[in-house]
């Protein structure tokens, strides 16, 4: 196989295990805001206001991300300690630029919010990078 097309391989592995992370942070995290109502704000991206919306919106997010954050992380995603640490980093940027820029200049309101609202929003940005990183790490171990 040549080099191009080994590294091809490696980033659609990379990828795939990327967006299941993904999928299964964004799962944890959509409890989490079900929990405090926020999927209606999400929906909003999409000019609706109904949780259900919400939360399929949501879902869609976390696996693009997951899958950005695979192809990022998954060559040093059979290293726990990194692939955690590296998820906890994700997801706090993630954080900043969507729940403190993207979304807030989306739905016309002030950039940086700050409050319990963001606060809550920076846990759960958190989680999600945790249990991306920890999904990756599950989903990159190396059998033997």
């Amino acid at each position: 196989m040549s080099t191009i097309a080994h590294a091809r391989s490696h980033a659609m592995t990379h990828a795939w295990r990327g967006a299941v992370a993904g999928a299964i942070g964004g799962v944890v995290f959509g409890v989490l805001m079900a929990m405090t109502g926020m999927l209606p704000m999400v929906a909003m991206l999409v000019g609706s206001e109904n949780a259900v919306v919400g939360a399929v919106v949501h879902l869609a997010i976390s696996v693009v991300f997951g899958v950005v954050f695979g192809v990022l992380a998954g060559a040093y995603a059979d290293h726990v300690w990194a692939t955690l640490g590296a998820g906890l980093a994700y997801g706090v940027a993630l954080w900043v630029v969507g729940g403190l820029i993207l979304m807030p200049a989306l739905l016309g309101m002030a950039l940086f919010p700050m409050g319990q609202t963001s606060m809550m929003s920076l846990l759960g940005h958190a989680i999600y990078g945790v249990v991306a990183g920890a999904s990756l790490y599950g989903l990159s171990r190396k059998h033997v």
